[in-house]
């Protein structure tokens, strides 16, 4: 029995501190969502479940430390929805961002991006007026435009220099007009067009030199956003398997040994059958 607990005890422990690297990973994506992504209500759900997670671990644990029968149930029960949870997050996570990805540009080191590459929840999540103008707010305002350029020996680093740097999706989609508008270097957030044409691609006519402006109202930026958001929630998704695949070896190995503590605590026998009778027989001489 002794033995039973401090095992369950100890599983509680580790399943404490499974719940630390789940709380960053929502902790890391509200950070990109004040920086970068913008999307600020996606990493409440995984803060949510890394607490229950942490929350539930100390109660199994007290049950443990404590031979509290009922702890040790509710630590399970809610354990297996808990775990239901992070599965339904994770199967979402990878069902929004499916699709998308840059495209490769000639004698550029950086991808472009295009909205109709996209599709589904997400995309329409981010191209919802009401979204997207809370979202352009938030891209103008963390300065990743203006945080692009580069000074060398007083002047702005060439045109050259510039197509071989690898920029994030944001910076792609956001700080400058598409590759096919033409437009000509000046610098990193400063395009003119080439002999008076523009391309055909709508973003053209939307690209505006006005600092304040850029390219936040182009599809490009928006195809952006949702390239960026893909690739921080795939990286997060992949701490979220792990401990998964953890924590339910974990549980099932709880299930377990509260199990043989109910067998004990209930003198049932273990490994092996024994017969009984109802009245002894009686030896005759």
């Amino acid at each position: 029995m002794r033995n039973s607990n401090h095992l369950i005890g100890l599983l509680n422990f580790f399943t404490f501190l499974l719940s630390i690297p789940i709380i960053g990973g929502g902790i890391w994506l509200s950070s990109r969502a004040n920086n970068t992504d913008c999307l600020k209500f996606l990493q409440w759900p995984l803060i949510v479940i890394g607490v229950s997670i942490m929350v539930v671990s100390l109660a199994g644990f007290a049950g443990a430390c404590y031979r509290n029968t009922h702890l040790m149930w509710l630590y399970l029960f809610v354990m297996f929805f808990i775990i239901a949870a992070l599965i339904g997050f994770i199967i979402f996570a990878y069902a929004v961002t499916d699709k998308g990805s840059g495209r490769p540009v000639m004698d550029r080191a950086y991808s472009e991006y295009h909205l109709e590459d996209y599709s589904g929840w997400l995309k329409d999540r981010v191209t919802d007026d009401s979204y997207w103008g809370k979202i352009s707010s938030c891209i103008r305002d963390s300065k990743v435009c203006p945080k692009m350029r580069r000074v060398i020996n007083g002047a702005p680093e060439t045109a050259d220099m510039f197509f071989l740097r690898k920029l994030n999706p944001v910076q792609s989609g956001c700080c400058k007009p598409p590759a096919d508008c033409g437009f000509v270097y000046e610098n990193e957030t400063l395009w003119n067009p080439g002999g008076g044409l523009v391309g055909s691609n709508p973003d053209c006519t939307r690209w505006s030199n006005d600092q304040e402006q850029l390219c936040y109202q182009c599809d490009s930026c928006k195809a952006g956003v949702l390239a960026s958001l893909k690739k921080s929630w795939r990286k997060v998704s992949v701490i979220n398997i792990v401990v998964l695949i953890i924590l339910v070896i974990f549980y099932v190995i709880g299930c377990a040994a509260f199990r043989n503590n109910r067998r004990i605590d209930n003198d049932e026998p273990y490994g092996e059958a024994r017969m009984t009778k109802s009245q002894p027989s009686r030896i005759q001489f």
